[in-house]
């Protein structure tokens, strides 16, 4: 399939085969397929949350408000977004200069911009949900060219998913995704045409 094939053929599955267990091969590769999004600043605002034991899978069905896929499918991510990307600026940049690709100057100032950017609070949490959610359409995208289907579910207590599992203060909770092989049809979902969502140049 060509990439918008792709992209039409990926519906949300809530019925997955409950016996397959996702290879760490296949699971791998979705998480560095995801890893390849684009991000502000090339910060890379995103951890995944694996859960694919039956223990913690059962721990996070309440925690998700009893929504069956998270315990039948191959495993359920939770992406979270980083609320502190910005201790990631010098890692980044220090590969770009060592690459010859900014000098050091350029490379003090970006992360200077960067570290001043994030003082705000609510920068922060916007960006940890703009860029992980990148990261998950790709993630989901990734999984349906590998032949798992998956659905991303904002319905879930994020508070005590953050307690139950540990979660540092420093990640914002942003959505979770079943990922497995789906044993049911998709339910038809309408989408508007593409003439009623364009707006050229202006309202």
């Amino acid at each position: 399939m060509t990439a918008i094939e792709l992209m039409k053929e990926r519906h949300s599955i809530r019925k997955y085969d409950k016996q397959h267990a996702m290879p760490e091969e296949d699971l791998n590769e979705l998480i560095e397929a995801a890893t390849a999004a684009p991000s502000s600043w090339n910060l890379q605002h995103w951890k995944f949350l694996v859960i694919n034991s039956d223990e913690k899978k059962q721990e996070l069905l309440p925690i998700a408000y009893n929504q069956q896929q998270v315990v039948d499918s191959s495993v359920t991510v939770a992406i979270l977004g980083d609320k502190e990307a910005n201790q990631n600026a010098d890692t980044v940049f220090e590969k770009s200069l060592e690459n010859g690709a900014m000098t050091e100057e350029i490379k003090n100032q970006i992360v200077a911009n960067i570290h001043g950017a994030y003082e705000g609070e609510e920068f922060a949490h916007n960006e940890a949900l703009i860029n992980a959610s990148l990261a998950a359409m790709q993630l989901m995208l990734a999984a349906k060219e590998k032949g798992y289907d998956t659905v991303p579910m904002g319905g879930f207590d994020r508070e005590k998913l953050k307690k139950s599992f540990n979660i540092p203060d420093r990640y914002l909770p942003v959505m979770l995704i079943s990922i497995g092989k789906g044993n049911a049809e998709s339910r038809p979902s309408f989408r508007f045409p593409a003439e009623d969502v364009i707006i050229k140049d202006s309202f």
